[in-house]
């Protein structure tokens, strides 16, 4: 009877698991399609609530009309413009005021050389809508057109606007195909199976499928800030670390199945050994992810939720999805290399083995020579520029982009692009004749008033996002301060995304290297091995982050660096980073308590883990390494560092200095604990033998 019972629950629990999972994706399905719809891309939607630009953003929002929607038409002609060119100009300008709700008439203002006239329009219009502010960003360029040598670009903080837009609203779709495509291909030569990679891969699709719609919910019920940087890096995390853990698993799964006679039981088994390195693993990336809680930049703060629940909806699916469907599937999904009961794997040299028997034979040259390489690639972060202005940020300039462009060689006695001063109503004049008065202002023209506030738009004589415009808004903001006014505008807003970056380095570090450490120290019960995880990682971010500096300008051409590259590739690289020391470690933990030497566990959990984490680290490289084929130079700039940081520590770091390290440190690797006391075997060693179906 009690037999029965058992083969009864052995079929009806994956099918259980399976029904529930069918069940979720039908309610979940729908949130999903409705993630892409949330994401926010405006600077304004990065910003932390403090900033000044924050405060002038939502004050605008106030103001008569609401928010505007500011574009400037360029016209130009090498060699001068035409009078034909300048009725052109005039006629198309006053078709967008016929066709739009403009503020103001339109005044045009030509350059000292005669080729370019430009126009700056505002219309309150569209308002806070997205998508009617695409609307009118697209309607006035199809009004707005060239030709016979007349070039005509709209550009502008609201089409600028308009084409990060465009940019987003295709990336999740793209991120999510490529990764899957990229994922495929290597799933295939990993397990070198006709079917084996289909299970794997159907649960990430699950995984991620969960994942938007989880994100969906944390943005409907917490007002959770989603971007498009934070959805697309949500993708790519679901897919690499997902299908990690699947490899972790399956690879236990296939050697348990040797031992075991029913699947079933052999699944089981596999969760027990190599559960608890996933559940810390995940933990470790989870707590990394939730220390983003505390950065002042609302993007920053909004990818850590979102990033976290990318993490479990993997780690739900690849704990139970996936089992279940392995189980119903049995053997034969391993075909043609299925592991019959009783078998031994075939006997092959293992090329980690050999790799950490070389190590061992000198680790003390080995560690320092490879502390001396990491050291010096991370020498390369001397060579990373500044941050980066907004019309470097895409690989491929769009419309926006090359207007800024033209405004800036063609007017280089004023900016096309200004600062916005918010100040009381009372007090606007006084404020305005101050700006006046201000080194660098090259003209201030009033706006709008109400709500007690009034809008001043102040023009530098400087170009946009340089030093010299930067020293011009100090002087304002000391200057306007004292009588209450806010400095914004798009300039402002990228010092103030630059100030808060810096920020939250200082405060997000510590508690990132904390949160993961005492992970760590529960799951190894040891302080030594902990710590030296957290120097190895660390010192590949530094490596990876060198070797950024070392190409993204001289290769790439890239002409700054994104001011959030710092901190997220060392959130991503730490908490991702461990992931491999944990399933290391904790293999080299269980062969230390079944009695194995110092050297002879570090060597077993190499050769036995080494396969696995390579492959798993190879396809978190190459996830990662999708967002280098983004349009977005940030995005480039973060899957580049993160995926050579993954290849470095899979590569040099856990094959060679973690491995030697615990060859030299022995059984001080887990002071204070157990294990760094213990003189003789705490458990026989032995063999393991297969447990037939009928054994207890």
């Amino acid at each position: 009877m009690g037999d029965a019972r058992k083969s009864a629950r052995r079929r009806a629990v994956p099918w259980a698991v399976l029904g529930l999972w069918l069940a979720a994706l039908v309610l979940l399905g729908p949130l999903a399609g409705k993630f892409a719809g949330i994401q926010q891309n405006r600077a304004v939607d990065y910003l932390p609530d403090s900033a000044d630009s924050t405060q002038v953003a939502r004050i605008q929002d106030r103001l008569p009309g609401g928010e505007s929607t500011d574009l400037v038409l360029v016209y130009h002609r090498e060699g001068g413009l035409t009078d034909a060119d300048r009725r052109t100009a005039a006629e198309q300008v006053a078709e967008v005021r016929g066709a739009y709700d403009l503020a103001g008439e339109p005044r045009g203002v030509p350059s000292e050389d005669g080729s370019t006239l430009m126009y700056p329009v505002s219309s309150t219009q569209p308002g806070q809508d997205e998508e009617a502010r695409d609307a009118f960003v697209d309607g006035v360029r199809d009004i707005a057109e060239g030709g016979g040598g007349l070039g005509v670009e709209v550009g502008g903080p609201g089409a600028l606007n308009t084409d990060m837009n465009e940019v987003f609203g295709t990336l999740d779709a793209t991120l999510l195909f490529a990764t899957l495509g990229v994922v495929t291909v290597l799933l295939v030569l990993i397990y070198r199976s006709p079917f084996l990679w289909l299970v794997p891969l159907a649960v990430a699709g699950v995984a991620a499928a969960a994942a938007m719609a989880a994100g969906y919910g944390l943005h409907e019920l917490f007002d959770v800030t989603v971007t498009g940087q934070s959805g697309g890096v949500m993708t790519v995390l679901v897919l690499g670390a997902g299908t990690d853990y699947a490899l972790l698993i399956v690879s236990r799964y296939r050697e348990e199945l040797r031992r075991h006679e029913r699947p079933y039981d052999a699944m089981r088994t596999a969760l027990r050994g190599c559960g608890p390195a996933v559940l810390a693993s995940s933990g470790t990336v989870a707590a990394g992810l939730l220390c983003l809680l505390a950065a002042d930049l609302n993007s920053s703060s909004g990818m850590g939720p979102v990033g976290v629940v990318g993490v479990l909806a993997a780690l739900v699916a690849m704990t139970t999805l996936l089992p279940a469907v392995l189980v119903l599937l049995g053997r034969r999904v391993f075909w043609p290399m299925v592991p019959a009961f009783g078998s031994e794997p075939k006997a092959r040299r293992s090329l980690f083995a050999a790799m950490g028997t070389s190590a061992t034979r000198r680790p003390a040259t080995v560690l320092v020579g490879g502390g001396v390489l990491l050291g010096a690639l991370a020498l390369g972060t001397l060579n990373l520029s500044g941050s980066i202005k907004q019309e470097d940020s895409f690989t491929e300039r769009p419309e926006s982009i090359t207007a800024m462009q033209t405004l800036a060689r063609e007017y280089p006695e004023r900016s096309s692009r200004p600062v916005t001063v918010i100040v009381p109503e009372e007090r606007a004049e006084m404020v305005a004749e101050r700006a006046r008065e201000a080194e660098g202002v090259a003209e201030v023209v009033p706006g709008r008033s109400g709500a007690g506030w009034t809008e001043i738009a102040v023009f530098t004589t400087a170009a946009p996002e340089t030093a010299a415009e930067t020293r011009t808004i100090e002087a304002l903001r000391a200057g306007l301060d004292p009588v209450g006014a806010y400095v914004g505008g798009p300039s402002v807003q990228q010092i103030d995304l630059a100030e808060s970056e810096a920020r939250d380095r200082k405060v997000i570090v510590p508690l990132v290297l904390g949160a993961v450490f005492v992970i760590l120290v529960g799951l190894l019960r040891s302080l030594v091995a902990p710590l030296l995880l957290l120097a190895a990682v660390v010192a590949v971010w530094g490596a990876a982050l060198g070797i950024g500096g070392l190409v993204f300008e001289p290769v790439f051409g890239f002409q700054g660096n994104d001011p959030g590259l710092g901190l997220l590739s060392f959130v991503f690289l730490v908490a991702l980073g461990v992931d491999y020391g944990i399933f290391l470690m904790h293999r080299m933990r269980e062969e230390s308590v079944r009695g194995a030497e110092p050297e002879a566990a570090a060597l077993t959990a190499l050769r036995t883990t080494g396969g696995v984490i390579a492959s798993a680290g190879v396809v978190l490289a190459a996830t990662f390494a999708v967002l280098t084929t983004m349009p977005m130079v940030g995005l480039v700039e973060l899957g580049f560092v993160i995926a050579v940081g993954v290849l470095l520590d899979t590569f040099l770091v856990r094959t060679y200095l973690v491995t030697t390290a615990s060859v030299l440190l022995k059984r001080r690797m887990w002071w204070p604990g157990r294990l760094s006391r213990a003189a003789e075997p705490t458990k026989p060693p032995g063999e393991r033998k297969p447990i037939a179906a009928n054994a207890p």
